[in-house]
């Protein structure tokens, strides 16, 4: 496998595990039991597990690491937040308007992630 093989399937595995998760909060706003399917609580372990993978996979290839590299430090530290959000939208919240906050924040996140990633700086806006 190439790192350019590695690179598109972790953007493939991100781009899952984001389309997933807008679908799992969609469910969540409409009460759906969709949510409470055994599928629907396996699959984004499993898709989580090869994004995570592949990130370390192309840390070890490229010679770039969080912490040493400002960018991949915000990344990580943005996931953090995201992972935290997503689990209050998800199953932590204790109220629908707070699980539909944390939903929203965590797209932001999301959003903040991927600008990161496509721009390899810290503050993709500046």
């Amino acid at each position: 496998m190439s790192y350019f093989t590695l690179k598109h399937f972790h953007m493939g595995c991100a781009m899952l595990s984001g389309l997933f998760f807008l679908l799992r909060g969609c469910w969540m706003a409409r009460d759906s039991a969709l949510l409470q399917r055994r599928w629907v609580k396996i699959a984004p372990h499993l898709i989580d597990t090869l994004l995570l993978a592949s990130a370390l996979g192309l840390v070890l290839w490229s010679g770039q690491y969080p912490f040493a590299q400002g960018w991949l430090t915000a990344k990580l530290l943005a996931l953090v937040l995201y992972i935290v959000l997503g689990s209050i939208a998800l199953k932590r919240g204790k109220t629908k308007a707070v699980r539909v906050s944390a939903f929203i924040a965590a797209l932001a996140v999301f959003a903040y992630i991927a600008l990161v990633a496509v721009s390899k700086q810290p503050l993709p806006f500046s």
